[in-house]
């Protein structure tokens, strides 16, 4: 019994270990510089890919942009609720 909890007391520890190297590799791509550079300068270009994006579904999917609306108003909806 104490032979498995230390082994499983090991694992652990190698997990956790694992856990925040991963973690560090992954900051590199999420928070980089030059991502924020990136959005920074394209800020134009990003808004019109999107409008475009909006447009096309309209046209193709209606009721896939009237889903997408709908989500977003129940969590501004619940965002109000929690602040108050």
């Amino acid at each position: 019994m104490e032979e498995e909890f230390n082994i499983i007391k090991q694992e652990n520890i190698i997990l956790k270990q694992k856990i925040m190297e991963l973690e560090e590799k992954l900051e590199k791509y999420t928070n980089s510089e030059s991502s924020k550079r990136y959005y920074e300068k394209n800020k134009d270009k990003i808004k019109e890919n999107g409008a475009n994006y909006l447009k096309k579904l309209k046209e193709e999917n209606p009721e896939k942009l009237k889903e997408y609306r709908r989500t977003a108003y129940l969590n501004r909806k619940n965002k109000l609720n929690n602040s108050t």
